[in-house]
């Protein structure tokens, strides 16, 4: 009787999504598109996710979704969620999805959602782990680091005011739903230092071997740019500069920042559980 219940429920709600699709609007599909641009989404204050994979890790978040837009197909199968969300959704067809898509490739749903507000007073300063970046330019390199950061367990990311936005739909996309559970905050170095009481370590190609450094039990990491480094007024606040050594051999100029964070990192917690 249960099981002939849930299908009668699922039936209607999707007699109910035939019923309610209509075609989305010029105005519509203008909102949305303006949210490509940084300008309309700090304005707004909203921002725009793509793809099942990444949309469903935001629908299971705490994170606010204003709006979505779904093939058929993927609202057939996600029908209960979205109304145990109270989302509001609408069903396109994959012409309208390749208006408002930001990919090249429009991949069976856009959801659109409010920034979320990260307050200075919610900084965890027990954390035993922070990271710093300085001026991380590339959305690329930028979704990267927050997707390996959250694979180490670290749930903040603090940013120098020239970092890429994290809302930039490159980021939000190769985060692959780490964004909605990691909390950043923009402030500078300095003030960061003197809030936590924490001496920071700042990766240079200059720096002490990290396999013979004693990372101590709260620890900050500063990563600066592929191509600039950590900034002068940076460099100038560590309290020691260390490094990933080159293999014998090794003719690269430096490595990629989301790499060299994750090899920083991986040796900063073996040492953890390791001691």
């Amino acid at each position: 009787m249960f099981v002939f219940l849930v299908f009668c429920t699922r039936l209607s709600l999707l007699c109910e999504i035939k019923r309610k699709h209509v075609m989305i609007s010029k105005n519509q599909i203008k909102d949305i598109t303006a949210l490509q641009q940084k300008k309309f989404r700090k304005e707004l204050n909203l921002f725009i996710v793509e793809g099942p994979k990444v949309v469903d890790e935001f629908l299971h978040s705490e994170l606010k979704i204003t709006e979505i837009y779904g093939l058929q197909n993927w609202v057939n199968k996600n029908i209960l969620l979205l109304k145990n969300k109270n989302c509001t959704y609408f069903t396109v067809t994959d012409a309208e999805l390749n208006r408002i898509s930001a990919l090249q490739t429009p991949n069976e749903v856009l959801a659109v959602c409010q920034q979320p507000i990260y307050l200075e007073k919610n900084i965890d300063k027990g954390a035993d782990v922070f990271l710093y970046l300085d001026n991380i330019a590339d959305p690329g390199n930028m979704g990267t680091i927050i997707r390996m950061t959250e694979w180490f367990g670290v749930k903040q990311i603090f940013c120098s005011d020239n970092c890429a936005e994290i809302f930039n739909p490159k980021v939000v996309q190769s985060t692959m739903g780490s964004l909605a559970r990691i909390n950043f905050y923009t402030i500078s170095l300095a003030n960061l230092c003197k809030l936590l009481n924490v001496k920071p370590y700042g990766a240079t190609l200059i720096g002490e071997n990290i396999y013979t450094t004693s990372f101590p039990d709260k620890c900050m990491l500063v990563i600066g740019s592929e191509s600039h480094g950590i900034s002068n007024e940076n460099i100038k606040l560590l309290s020691k500069q260390i490094t990933i050594p080159q293999a014998k051999g090794g003719t690269a100029e430096s490595l990629n920042a989301a790499v060299a964070t994750s090899i920083i990192l991986s040796e900063v917690f073996r040492q953890k559980n390791f001691k």
